[in-house]
């Protein structure tokens, strides 16, 4: 569960009832573009920063709270009865991990994080991505590619999360571990210019929106 957000114990069907009938009963064909080689995309990260992130994850305290969003998010693959996710900004995988113990049905589970080696190969759209506590953590004039790419993979549902105050940890330099501090209205603004909104939720430390590709 996630500190302070009660009101996301509800029937993932309440959350988005939207998405029994279109992506159930009528589901687009997206095969052509899972299929497709991903090509490189516009700058998401820094060389030094991306090297900064790779030590911090060598931290294993560092980059918990996806584990938190699990219970939500397998509620919404069972509602929409979705086979695949990627997890935009993965770093140790945890979220996959977690939605394995709580899933029975099959879920193919993709992971990127330009931080991890292994998982920094640009990834292939999706119908269902998540990204949980990682726009903040964005160099602040890359934000907008990392949200562009984010819809270009997003070709179904997306659940993003924010943290919109400081972080307990510090960057080695001595920069907060958030790089962008802005409130909830700020980051829609920018969401929204990319996906149309289904859910808006507000935790104790920032907010969680359920998003839809627009048409």
């Amino acid at each position: 569960m996630i500190p302070g957000a009660a009101c996301l114990q509800m029937d993932a069907r309440g959350v988005f009832p939207r998405y029994n009938s279109p992506l159930s009963k009528h589901p687009r064909d997206f095969s052509h573009a899972m299929s497709q080689t991903a090509t490189q995309p516009p700058s998401l990260i820094s060389e030094e920063y991306r090297r900064l992130q790779q030590r911090l994850h060598e931290n294993p305290s560092y980059g918990e709270a996806s584990v938190m969003y699990a219970p939500l998010v397998a509620e919404l693959v069972e509602a929409t009865h979705s086979t695949e996710l990627l997890d935009y900004g993965a770093g140790k995988g945890r979220l996959g991990v977690a939605l394995r113990g709580l899933l029975k049905q099959p879920l193919t589970i993709h992971h990127y994080d330009p931080a991890i080696p292994e998982w920094s190969s640009p990834p292939a759209p999706c119908r269902f991505v998540t990204c949980i506590d990682v726009l903040e953590h964005i160099e602040p004039h890359l934000l907008d590619n990392v949200l562009d790419d984010l819809k270009r993979v997003t070709t179904g549902i997306g659940i993003f999360s924010v943290d919109t105050g400081a972080a307990m940890k510090l960057l080695p330099d001595g920069r907060n571990a958030h790089l962008i501090q802005q409130p909830a209205g700020w980051w829609l603004a920018k969401i929204l210019k990319r996906f149309e909104l289904v859910r808006f939720e507000r935790t104790l430390t920032g907010f969680w929106v359920g998003v839809e590709r627009k048409q």
